[in-house]
């Protein structure tokens, strides 16, 4: 099976990456793609995010505590604090890389062709810088590393 690899560096830009997800999302659920087109996300923390993301851990602990005590009125409690962790932790990443695996049998050519002419050509993905890595290019055990490692 031939594995294609297109890179996408989205920068400090959150809404263009959750348009990108959203977008892959679709794609897998719409065309029955589960195990042929992967992706995922790379995200470089500022310097000043590691005391930011240690705060939320102690509001949603307060939250969890105070859930024991009073069950009705702490749902809407940690819901909304734990919207707020997500905003400060949006706001404190450095840049975003997208990684998106293509991965097509040999018979499946054309499919996986109309898929790597389709992804950089649609909006959120056209100003991320496409880069495309086929499994004969010299650099592609690198990027294999790198989206294993990644969650």
């Amino acid at each position: 099976m031939a594995q294609t690899y297109l890179l996408f560096d989205f920068g400090p830009d959150e809404e263009k990456v959750q348009e990108a997800r959203h977008k892959l999302e679709r794609w897998k659920q719409a065309f029955r793609l589960d195990k042929k087109l992967q992706y995922k996300l790379e995200r470089e923390q500022a310097d000043e995010s590691a005391p930011a993301e240690v705060e939320p851990e102690a509001e949603s602990a307060k939250a969890g505590k105070s859930e024991k005590s009073k069950p009705s009125k702490s749902k809407s409690k940690s819901k909304t604090s734990k919207s707020e962790s997500d905003d400060t932790a949006n706001d404190n990443h450095g840049p975003v890389k997208l990684l998106v695996r293509l991965y097509f049998s040999g018979h499946e050519k054309l499919s996986e062709q109309r898929w790597i002419d389709r992804i950089p050509t649609e909006e959120p993905f056209k100003s991320a810088s496409p880069k495309m890595v086929r499994e004969d290019e010299p650099g592609f055990a690198e990027i294999i590393k790198q989206f294993d490692s990644l969650e």
